[in-house]
């Protein structure tokens, strides 16, 4: 096995990644039947995996997908390729580290191979492009199309059908390339955009949607326990365009952004206009001490 190539965990044994292949008959690129977790490194140690790895068996247990390993063989197997694959990344780099599960291969004939598809892989956070958001704050758009409802499709578990999330995407980039697409539900209400989860400050109080309505980000549940540690006051229920266009502040949290400040929504400016506002502020400070690094300066550095 080369020790300057990427490895990944695929279907019990550890290979180069460029010597994986998916079946073209496998349940999840055929239907989007899978789910996937995914979490950041901080200077290389995977954050919050314990957690990620308990809501990815909760997405499993949401599709009836047996994994055929426990919590904590995936855990040691993604810690086995964290620790193959961050020496090979440039200084200053992080990843993003993903399990992927599939129901596995659509049988045809006798003899096919049965059970999950199981992918524990790592790529790099693509820093330099998200680095303006952090100068400049995310410009948030919000499509019309509307995030699927919790009767339909429970947004609780992460699974690899999110074109919903995509279709909005594309709505937004359309509208205004680089800003990033929050969906609204069908009662006009804030949910969430592709992998963030959003929240709004006004007036000293911290609120972001209801968890039953979003992908109950891991950021998410830290930023709302920084909140309440830093004394602030935290509200989870419903809020929509008249809260975002009247809100002092706002930011999303997401696995790699953690906490980034959010400038305008379709085009208002949130307060003053300046970002970070200083609940935002003190929230990515409190993050950056939890995580261990500064992870703001880490972004900024990439700025060309």
């Amino acid at each position: 096995m080369s020790q300057v190539e990427n490895i990944v965990f695929f279907n019990g044994e550890l290979k180069p990644e460029s010597q994986v292949g998916i079946s073209i008959r496998d349940r999840g690129y055929l239907y989007g039947d899978a789910v996937f977790d995914a979490t950041r490194t901080f200077n290389g140690a995977p954050f919050k995996l314990r957690e990620h790895i308990h809501r990815l068996y909760n997405s499993l247990r949401y599709l009836r997908i047996d994994p055929e390993m426990d919590k904590e063989e995936m855990e040691r197997w993604t810690l086995e390729v964290v620790q193959h694959n961050y020496p090979l990344l440039p200084p200053n780099q992080d990843f993003w580290v993903m399990q992927r599960i599939s129901r596995g291969v659509e049988s045809t004939q006798p003899g096919d191979r049965t059970g999950p598809t199981v992918l524990i892989e790592t790529h790099a956070i693509p820093f330099a492009n998200r680095a303006p958001l952090y100068r400049d704050g995310v410009r948030v758009i919000t499509p019309s199309v509307p995030r699927i409802p919790p009767r339909f499709l429970s947004p609780r578990a992460k699974t690899h059908n999110y074109l919903n999330l995509i279709l909005g995407d594309l709505e937004a980039q359309a509208t205004d390339p680089g800003s990033w697409a929050v969906l609204l539900d069908e009662n006009g209400n804030l949910t969430e955009g592709r992998g963030s989860n959003i929240f709004l400050v006004k007036d000293g109080v911290v609120a972001t949607p209801k968890g039953q309505f979003v992908l109950e980000g891991i950021t998410r549940g830290v930023a709302l326990e920084l909140a309440s540690g830093l004394d602030l006051l935290v509200e989870e229920r419903d809020i929509d365009l008249f809260d975002a266009y009247t809100a002092d502040e706002a930011f999303l949290t997401s696995t790699s952004l953690c906490v980034c400040p959010i400038s305008s929504v379709n085009g208002a400016a949130i307060g003053d206009g300046k970002v970070p506002g200083p609940v935002t502020q003190r929230l990515m400070s409190a993050f950056s001490d939890l995580a261990g690094m500064d992870y703001v300066e880490q972004y900024l550095s990439h700025l060309s």
